[in-house]
């Protein structure tokens, strides 16, 4: 018999201690955000499906959980993920004529988990440019996904670059269904060298040798002068290599403690960007902690085909790479003292966290490291280490 307190697979509590810092988190990369001029939106939970999925591939609409609306009896889609809402925000709310910056964070939720320990219930950060199609906009929004790591207290940071430009141009005057591109597409992605070499036997030789030369080319900022003799001379791959080393450039000066790496056939999302994307990784964890890039067609569908570029992550999985910072929190005893009540005024009042220890239960405060207490003084109340 099943427990009827068991949670659906994926889903899970935050429990006290984990929330907590997964709420510090959530503070530092919003302000992290707004120091870059960012505008915080919040779009809706649900909304009609038609909506939310228009324009999105469909492993977005396989993630998407829908339900009837009892009021209308259209169907609802609970948001597996915010960047198509804040698209239509920049499209139809705002409608701005000039570059638009806006940020974003709440949850989503998933009919499929993105991965074995993944959580069907991210709680999504994310911030977007709109409005600039110049790779300043894909530099900055670099900058600020490695500032908001940076700000969570994530170390050993590695930035990871590619360009969907690359396998496009290898593959734009070839007749490819959908299905054979999927294929090919998931062959690069796993560096299976054999089912690539069957996919595309018969295609000319400059796109058969390019696709497989894409699979060794990963590593060190080597790999783009590999890539500059392996690849075609088409405009789009020397355009992307050529942002790929700017990109890479500009984050070795801007953030030197942060290693740069490259794998040409990450096609993570490849129905989605449109130019140069990035993941950053760090030690304490094998999957991407943050994947962003330039998806310029994201509002084509709300009628404005603006360019765009932005990154997301789950602050959810942060913790798990972040270095717990300790928090200082002060013991006060349970008395109806007028200046034992002012000290713990001032004190909050400062941002700091006081607990009153209720009469009888001194020996339960495991959750809190308290490093001082309130205490007696003669006709005082004084704060003291503990």
């Amino acid at each position: 018999m099943t427990s009827a307190w068991l949670l659906p697979e994926h889903i899970a509590d935050v429990l006290p201690s984990q929330a907590r810092r997964i709420e510090e988190l959530r503070r530092r990369v919003l302000d992290s955000a707004r120091t870059y001029g960012y505008e915080l939106v919040m779009p809706p939970l649900v909304e009609h499906i038609e909506s939310l999925l228009s324009g999105t591939g469909r492993e977005l609409d396989l993630r998407t959980f829908k339900l009837v609306d009892q009021s209308s009896g259209r169907t609802l889609g609970v948001r597996a993920d915010t960047t198509p809402q804040v698209a239509r925000i920049d499209a139809h709310l705002l409608n701005r004529q000039g570059v638009t910056r806006l940020c974003y964070c709440g949850p989503v939720l998933h009919a499929r988990p993105a991965g074995v320990q993944a959580s069907r219930e991210p709680l999504q950060f994310g911030a977007e440019i709109y409005g600039h199609s110049g790779l300043e906009a894909d530099l900055e929004i670099q900058d600020l996904a490695l500032d908001c790591l940076h700000a969570a207290g994530v170390q050993g940071l590695v930035l990871d670059l590619a360009d969907s430009r690359i396998v496009e141009a290898l593959l734009q005057d070839l007749s490819l269904d959908a299905a054979r591109r999927g294929l090919i597409f998931d062959a690069l992605a796993s560096k299976d060298a054999a089912t690539l070499a069957l996919l595309t036997e018969d295609c000319p030789d400059e796109v058969r040798l390019g696709l497989r030369a894409l699979i060794s080319l990963y590593g060190n900022a080597d790999v783009l002068d590999a890539a500059e003799r392996a690849l075609p001379p088409l405009p789009p791959i020397a355009a992307a290599l050529a942002d790929l080393r700017r990109l890479a450039d500009h984050a070795a000066i801007a953030h030197p403690q942060v290693r740069v790496g490259f794998d040409l056939a990450d096609l993570a999302g490849h129905s989605y960007y449109s130019g140069a994307r990035f993941a950053v990784y760090a030690a304490a964890c094998s999957d991407s902690l943050v994947r962003g890039g330039r998806y310029d067609a994201v509002g084509a569908v709300f009628g404005r085909n603006r360019p765009a570029v932005g990154f997301s992550t789950d602050l959810k999985q942060l913790p798990l790479s972040c270095e717990a910072s300790p928090h200082a929190v002060v013991r006060a005893p349970w008395r109806e003292d007028a200046g034992l009540r002012a000290v713990v005024r001032q004190l909050r009042a400062r941002g700091e966290t006081v607990v009153c220890v209720l009469p009888g239960h001194e020996q339960e405060l495991q959750e809190f490291e308290c490093d001082r207490e309130i205490a007696a003084a003669g006709d005082r109340w004084v704060v003291r280490a503990l």
